[in-house]
């Protein structure tokens, strides 16, 4: 399918989403708010869906009025506070169109946009710079891609970062190994919020009970972080038990990049099973 004003297909929550269905079973779900990646389940050889991938919290907000916790939130235009903005930016509390799907080679994509005229009034006029990003989600058998596009359409350049803030679900934090974003296996027992710049290669996240592989361009860094026993009890958008079930692992562009007029960046994120 072009692109097209294709209404969405589902509802998580309260909010609008989009559904996709590749042909060996493989689902995914997008919801509109924010093109926030909610839900992955990788196919099987039955060619059912197998099981979920993406944790989101059982407290967490799912009508629209405050950011989601838990899934793939976008970041942009600013990482953390690392800006004048608001926190992690915009994008992940934004309303997105649906402006393509289909099916290609087998995988079921879709594809999301927001641009500066999507905006409320307060990000708007916060951010005076005219842009669009475009988010494509495409999955099919054990791999999900989602890659990241920032344009320019106006004509000063701007600065900006990124980061697709991946939440992967876990049966128990304490078994996670990774491997790739240092010199040695990084262990979690205990609260961690750690940036690695300059990501080499793939990166090898044992979750204790398989495999992924992660592979990132586009996205120079990486960021661990999983809040611990203690910031989780403070979170009322988690319960306090939850943080064993997930690690955030996020390909990140954490040094603001520059982006002339008529300029664009691609980030991508590939998640594979059974590395």
């Amino acid at each position: 399918m072009s692109a097209s004003t294709t209404p969405a297909s589902a509802l998580f929550g309260q909010l609008p989403a989009l559904h996709l269905r590749a042909p060996d079973g493989a689902e995914a779900t997008i919801t509109l708010y924010g093109a926030h990646l909610v839900s992955w389940r990788p196919a099987t050889a039955t060619g059912a869906p197998g099981q979920e991938r993406m944790f989101v919290s059982a407290l967490s907000a799912l009508d629209g009025k405050r950011a989601i916790r838990g899934g793939v939130p976008v970041i942009f235009p600013q990482f953390a506070e690392r800006g004048a903005g608001m926190r992690h930016g915009f994008a992940r509390v934004s309303t997105w169109r649906v402006v393509g799907q289909g099916e290609q080679d087998g995988a079921a994509w879709g594809l999301l946009a927001l641009s500066q005229t999507d905006l409320a009034p307060e990000f708007a006029a916060a951010w005076p710079a005219p842009f669009e990003l475009q988010l494509r989600v495409a999955l099919h058998a054990a791999e999900l891609s989602m890659t990241l596009t920032v344009r320019n359409t106006g004509a000063a350049p701007f600065p900006f970062a990124a980061a697709l803030h991946t939440y992967h679900l876990v049966e128990d934090v304490e078994s996670v190994r990774i491997d790739g974003v240092q010199g040695e296996t990084l262990a979690i027992t205990d609260k961690l919020d750690q940036i690695f710049e300059h990501i080499p290669g793939d990166i090898v996240f044992d979750t204790g009970a398989d495999k992924l592989a992660l592979h990132q361009s586009g996205f120079t860094d990486a960021v661990v972080w999983n809040p611990g026993a203690a910031d989780a009890a403070a979170l009322s958008d988690m319960e306090d038990e939850e943080y064993r079930r997930f690690v955030c692992i996020e390909p990140a562009l954490l040094q603001p990049a520059t982006l002339e007029p008529g300029g664009s960046w691609v980030g991508e994120y590939r998640v594979t099973v059974g590395a």
